[in-house]
This record gives structure tokens, sequence and C-alpha cells, in this order.
């Protein structure tokens, strides 16, 4: 019997709960902040609607139309294309191994928040303390053990949101989407009535149109839509794939899209409201304490924690209860897919599928557990993010697009909703998405020519970024090439 949600609304929260998640907090307000403040909205904006919501339409629509995972869904467009479907899922795979880490930093961290046991200097806690940075990547050193004691408790919380599908993941939206959505309302409301608030929120979204000439502020605004919207993993086809035969794509398409952007959008004001707060506390500028990603969460925010004058534990509390609820729906939403690949092709039972995918990530995991774990951590995160999906969001639009009817897969879409799209959305699939994606994929290529990612020795970079690549497109055609098995 073919896994279903139980509602539309169960449907839509998911979706936007694995596009929701730690970048909208500590990666779109800098990198907005960094290319045009204000100003970067309009390529942000250009970006989502003509690539970001129209690939979330196709992934949308070739999961409902061919009621299945991205391997058999894109495998029923042209066989060999399977392999694809199996490479989206294998980076999918990849992310997970470090973002349950991330999150179990996070739970480490909430313990820490109710002592703010961090102390006053966050940034040598973080560092040397809780992590015991090493020199670099090639000196693993030990591994940490309570960063392995939160990378279990992550990984148990993920597979039990799982449990039984679409069934558990539908209930469980229900809390791990809106609660975020209050914590974040909270903080900006706490945010903008601090001293100094305003200043941090005209770095923000001060526009510098100036940016606009330059090219790579329109890439950036590509590269976060593409980062943001989970597509590409192959998690919104395997969604998709879980509907009723009647329900609407093109609406719902819109709607996860659109929640993604407002998300990341108010979570810029939450971030600057109390950079400018900790700026002013600090006698530094704005631009001196800004951060993002790891830097952001487990330094800057403890820090401006510790200077609340009323309520810091709380929200201390609140915040790394945030960060959880932000992670959690992405990190189950690409173990889902590239469980419900596996439980489809092999006929498996899907408690073993969901328990050995879980184990194998986790001891996976334990190489970011480690002294050089935040190294490794890094390299895999770019090379999954810039090549990775690159790759399978130009690949998809190429192959889907030329060996497939657009036409009469736009109007399946409309055909299932409550308004149309027009062929805008083959011009957007066809050339356009495709065009912007190279362009991107091959801008990185030559800055890995001419430099190592992050400076790392070539050897970490090749092994933790290159070499996974390679393994994972041969683990995709040695999948696809695994006779299917009926049940």
């Amino acid at each position: 019997m073919r896994d279903i949600w139980q509602s539309r609304t169960s449907f839509v929260l998911a979706s936007i709960g694995s596009a929701i998640g730690l970048g909208n907090i500590w990666r779109f307000p800098y990198i907005c902040y960094a290319n045009g403040g204000g100003a970067f909205l309009i390529p942000y904006l250009v970006a989502l609607f003509t690539a970001g919501i129209p690939l979330m339409i196709l992934e949308f629509s070739l999961g409902h139309y061919f009621e299945a995972p991205a391997p058999m869904a894109l495998g029923k467009v042209r066989k060999p294309f399977e392999i694809l479907g199996w490479f989206a899922l294998l980076v999918g795979f990849g992310i997970c191994t470090y973002y349950a880490v991330v999150m179990g930093w996070c739970f480490d961290y909430l313990g820490l928040a109710v002592k703010k046991a961090w102390g006053e200097h966050t940034q040598e806690f973080f560092f040397n303390e809780f992590l015991k940075i090493s020199q670099g990547p090639l000196m693993l050193g030990s591994i940490r053990g309570w960063i392995v004691l939160g990378l279990v408790l992550s990984w148990i919380w993920i597979i039990a949101c799982i449990w039984k599908g679409p069934t558990t993941v539908g209930k469980v939206v229900y809390f791990t989407v809106t609660i975020p959505w209050i914590i974040l309302i909270i903080f900006v409301i706490r945010g903008i009535t601090l001293p100094g608030a305003i200043e941090g929120l005209k770095f923000y979204l001060t526009p510098n149109f100036s940016k606009l000439l330059d090219y790579k502020v329109w890439l950036n605004a590509y590269s976060q839509v593409f980062f943001s919207l989970t597509i590409g993993f192959g998690v919104q086809i395997t969604y998709a794939s879980f509907l009723p035969k009647k329900a609407d794509i093109v609406n719902n398409a819109f709607l996860v899209s659109l929640a993604d952007a407002a998300t990341a959008f108010i979570g810029g004001f939450a971030v600057f409201s109390t950079l400018g707060y900790y700026a002013l506390k600090s006698g530094l500028p704005v631009d001196k304490v800004v951060a993002s990603g790891p830097q952001l969460a487990f330094v800057t925010y403890p820090t401006i924690i510790n200077l609340l004058p009323i309520g810091s534990v709380i929200f201390g509390i609140l915040f790394f209860i945030m960060l959880l609820t932000l992670g959690i729906d992405s990190a189950f939403s690409l173990v889902e897919a590239g469980a419900a690949g596996i439980k489809e092709k092999f006929n498996l039972n899907r408690t073993k599928v969901n328990i050995g995918f879980g184990v194998i990530a986790l001891v996976i995991g334990l190489i970011y557990t480690t002294n050089g774990g935040l190294y490794w951590l890094d390299i895999v995160d770019y090379f999954m993010n810039n090549f990775g999906l690159m790759i399978v969001a130009l690949l998809q639009c190429v192959l889907v697009g030329y060996f497939y009817s657009l036409k009469e897969l736009r109007h399946y879409a409309n055909n299932q909703s409550d308004f149309s799209i027009g062929i805008w959305w083959d011009f957007c699939i066809k050339i356009l998405t495709p065009v912007v994606v190279l362009f991107l994929v091959l801008s990185n290529i030559i800055d890995r020519i001419k430099t190592a990612y992050g400076n790392y020795p070539r050897i970490a970079e090749f092994l933790g970024g290159w070499l996974l690549v390679i393994i994972f497109i041969i683990t995709a055609i040695i999948l696809y090439k695994q006779k299917h098995r009926s049940a």
C-alpha cells in the first residue's frame, strides 16, 4: 500500500519544514548584508521566481505524477535517469552525516544554556574547550565524548520523527514548524526593543544598489535559493509522491517557497537587531560583529545572551530550541527521501531501513566529532552544496526539459492546481536555470583550480570533496544496476 499524507496541511508543513533550516537564520541574513543589504532582495526575488519556484513545481509534478521517490520518478522519464535520483539522495545522505552533528552541538549548548556555562569568552570556549579544534583537517585528534552524545540524541530524534513515514512526519511537523516560528517572533520582538537595534537593522537592510551591477551578487542570490529550498536532494519529489490523487501542485509550490523566503527575511531582523545591541555593548562597529554559520550560533549569540539585561537564561534556552526545531525537519526530510528510495527499490521493511540509515550515518559522522571535525564539516558542506546539489539541479532541468514533454508536465500540474503556470515555466526549466547553474558550477571549478577551498591542503580538499562526489556517482550507478525487488 502506498504511503500517503493524512492532509494537505501535513504535506505543506513538511515541505516548508524541509526547506526552512539553519541556513535561514545563520546564512541568509549574512548573504543579504554582504551583497547589497535591502537591494539584495531584488536579485533574490528574481532568483526565487525564475529558479526556486519553477524547480519546486517541477519536483512536485514529477513526484505526484509518477507516484514514486526520486530515483524511480526520474527513472520513469528515462530508465538511466534513475542514476541522477540516486545521486541526489546520496548528496542528501552526505549532508545528513554532518547536519546531525551540528544538531548535536545544539543539544550540548541547550544544556550549557541553563547556566550559561560557555562563560564570558565564548569564542575561546567553542573552539578550544568544546571542539578542542586541532591545527588542521589532517590532524584528526580524538573523538569528543559530549559531541558524540549530542549526535546520538540527534539521530534518535530524527529516526523517531520518520518511524512510520508520512504518518509520523505529518504529526511531528505541526510542532517542529510552528515552534521555531513562534520563538523567532519572540526574538524579533525582543531584538528590536534592545538599545542599538536600529543600527543593526540599518546594516542589514540599507540598500546598496551599486551592488546590483556585480554579477556575483546575482549568482549569490541563485545559490541562496538553491541551498534554502531543499530542491535537488530528491526530498520534494518524494514528499509529493505521498500526496493523494487530487492534490494541488502549483499553489503548494508557491506556498512552500514564499514561506521559506519569509522566514529567512524575518530571521534577519532577529539576527541583526541583536547584533546591533552587541555592537553597542562591545563598542565595536556593527560590521565587526557580523558573523554567519557556526560562528554566529555558537560564539556571537552566546555572547549576546550573556549581555542581555534580563531573561538571558530563558533566551539562551529558547535560541537553541529554535535551532533544533529548525534543523530537525530538514534532517529527517533528507533521511525520509533516502529511506523511501531504498524501501521502494529493494522492498525492505521501513523500520530496518530507517535504523540502518541512521546507524551508518552516525558512524560516518564520528569523523566530525574529532578535534579536526570542523574542518571536514566545512569541506564536505561546500562540495555537497556547490557541486552535488548544483549538478542535480542542472541535470534535472536538462534531462526532464529535453528528454520529456515539459508541456505535458505543465498541463498535468495546471489540471491539479488552483491556478495555472504558463510557458514562462518551460523557459525557466529549459534555458534560464540551466544556464545560471552551469555558470555557478564552472565558476566554482575555476576557483578550485586556482586555489584549494579554504586554503586547506589539496589532499584534504580531494578526500572530503572531489573523491566524495566521485564515490557518490559510482554508488548511484551501482544502485541503479541492482534489480528491483517486487513485493
